[in-house]
């Protein structure tokens, strides 16, 4: 009954991808990539939304609190909550910028206020490159979420169909198909998570039980070095949660700033369904349920208290979760490499080309997920790592100010060299998240390139 729920929820997420092309048959490539700016709040909460709470929320979350108990949980919990704040005030700003340079992606952002192709390559490669390994943690999780279900196929049929999947909902509308799909994807999700935790609560009759029973394994502490590092990773992330690549894509596709400040104010809400979470986490320590990796905590929980038909409901909000990521991923890597790497190509033929190199993309993400696993999810910590370096270069030009496109470059390739030297060199400071200290170099070289350099050229902000 189980796989008759799921591949019934997937037909009708195609259902959907179909109905979002409805009055946008020959799409314009900004069009395809955001939706001609033309979002309201509900499709841009929804998009938002849906590539922030990703297969991540069903299977690390849960996987950080069976592992290392409620301290994971605040760091989790705390960058996210500041990074909404941070997005209601630059989110407009963004916008506002992509509008005037009329971008579709980040580096469109750089070409447009520095008028400078070596920043815009800078930006460019390094986002693609810091993008990958978030791909491939989404068939890695997949598979898990899946495989936590009890559903036993081999995980490359299970990464090919998803990449399938992913494809199509992207050539069908691009952004348009995401955006509906999400508010699908978000609704079994939220059901999911709610209903696993409410089962929980009425199977052992006592919440409290749980907790005390849970508490016995896992700490309740934090030492000083994990305080620190705690407090500085909320930071440093909250300050990189909007320049991923695809996030700044999403602001694009709203109609006004106004509608960006309205979806940030109601992000928060989703944050009621984590206390769910954490019930099944405590659930499968308490339970003694015999787990293969601290992921399966949540599905372990599911499997052993819902009835099949929830089951599929379960599996088709963690696929959902997955693939839609994976589709922004995809959104953002796509016109990268046709607008900033190719940046000849006439607007008529990049997106076609880009799903050409969508397909490529997504081959290379399955090779390296069967080939190199381990090495691409170790990657994935480099991630924000890499991403938040453009900080310093996007409050220049939100704000419009004049700073050599030379000392901007070389502050994002300091701060982003220096974070993956010191992260495989397991370089610790004193407890201070590394990507941290690597942003405050980023700075200072950013400011002494600025004033050793010679003097710039004049240029107008358009």
């Amino acid at each position: 009954m189980s796989t008759v729920v799921f591949l019934g929820f997937i037909a009708y997420s195609l259902y959907l991808a179909l109905r979002s092309k409805r009055g946008h048959g020959s799409q314009s490539v900004h069009d395809f990539f955001v939706a001609s700016r033309q979002f309201g709040t509900a499709l841009v909460f929804f998009l938002t939304a849906g590539e922030i709470y990703s297969i991540g929320t069903m299977v690390g979350f849960p996987g950080g609190i069976y592992a290392k108990g409620p301290t994971y949980g605040v760091w989790f919990l705390g960058y996210i909550l500041l990074a909404y704040p941070i997005g209601y005030f630059i989110g407009p700003l963004i916008w506002e910028a992509g509008k005037r340079h009329n971008a579709i992606t980040l580096p469109d952002l750089f070409k447009g206020h520095f008028r400078s192709r070596a920043l815009e390559l800078v930006v460019a490669v390094t986002a693609i490159l810091f993008l990958v390994p978030w791909g491939q943690l989404q068939f890695t999780g997949l598979v898990a979420a899946l495989k936590g279900l009890g559903w036993h196929f081999e995980p490359l049929h299970l990464i090919l169909i998803s990449a399938a999947l992913a494809f199509t909902y992207i050539a069908i509308s691009g952004v348009r198909a995401s955006a509906y799909i999400a508010i699908l994807k978000d609704i079994l999700m939220v059901v999911a998570i709610v209903v696993t935790g409410v089962a929980v609560a009425w199977n052992v009759g006592s919440v409290h039980d749980v907790f005390h029973a849970a508490s016995q394994q896992v700490s309740n502490s934090m030492s000083g070095d994990q305080l620190r590092f705690s407090m500085s990773t909320m930071l440093f992330q909250s300050l990189g949660f909007y320049m991923m690549p695809f996030a700044v894509q999403n602001f694009f596709t709203a109609k006004s700033p106004g509608t960006i400040r309205r979806t940030q104010v109601a992000m928060p809400l989703y944050m009621l369904m984590y206390p769910f979470l954490v019930i099944a986490s405590y659930y499968a320590i308490s339970a003694n349920l015999h787990l293969s990796s601290p992921n399966d905590a949540f599905f372990a929980a599911a499997v052993n208290l819902l009835p099949g038909w929830l089951l599929g409901l379960v599996a088709a909000g963690a696929a959902l979760s997955g693939l839609l990521v994976l589709a922004g991923i995809c959104l953002a890597i796509g016109p990268i490499v046709t607008r900033n790497l190719l940046p000849n190509l006439p607007e008529s033929k990049q997106k076609r080309t880009a799903k050409f190199v969508i397909v490529g993309y997504l081959l290379v993400s399955i090779v390296t997920t069967m080939l190199t696993p381990n090495l691409m999810l170790t990657l994935v910590n480099t991630t924000y790592y890499g991403v938040t370096q453009f900080v310093p270069g996007m409050v220049i030009l939100l704000l419009q100010r004049r700073v050599r496109p030379a000392a901007v470059a070389a502050g994002i390739i300091a701060g982003q060299g220096l974070a993956i030297w010191c992260y495989t060199r397991h370089v610790d400071f004193g407890g201070f998240n590394l990507g941290l200290v690597c942003l405050a170099v980023n700075l200072a070289v950013l400011g002494m390139g600025h004033t050793l350099l010679r003097p710039m050229k004049p240029y107008a902000l358009s």
